[in-house]
């Protein structure tokens, strides 16, 4: 029986990070018309996941039970929170508290670093 290619590929990316100087930008790729996720760090207290959004793609409205810190690492987003826009460029971070309704949209194709800290 094969292993799971999708474990084997999430543990590679996470052997490559560790202890060693990495390129957020070339950990991931754009895929035409997707999303894409690549967990980076997954622990009892938080995550660490990499997204990339190609032109147009986004996350509908939703919330989180944590606060969440976005750093754009290439590109532009436009993040709602709480109803208000905002646009967010590469090399920007943005926090969106918990419990309050969130929505992302690629205003061009935009690589995204999503940190979740969990707390009580």
């Amino acid at each position: 029986m094969k292993g799971c290619p999708k474990c084997a590929a999430k543990k590679a990316v996470q052997q490559t990070l560790l202890a060693r100087p990495s390129n957020l930008k070339k950990l991931i790729g754009y895929q035409k018309g997707s999303v894409v996720s690549q967990e980076l760090v997954a622990k009892k207290t938080g995550t660490v996941t990499l997204f990339s959004f190609d032109l147009g793609q986004g996350l509908s409205p939703h919330s989180a039970p944590y606060d969440a810190l976005v750093q754009v690492v290439d590109g532009q987003a436009e993040i709602t929170v709480g109803g208000k826009k905002n646009l967010v460029n590469s090399g920007e971070v943005l926090l969106m508290p918990a419990g309050v309704p969130h929505a992302v949209k690629a205003v061009s194709r935009f690589k995204m670093v999503l940190t979740m800290i969990k707390s009580k």
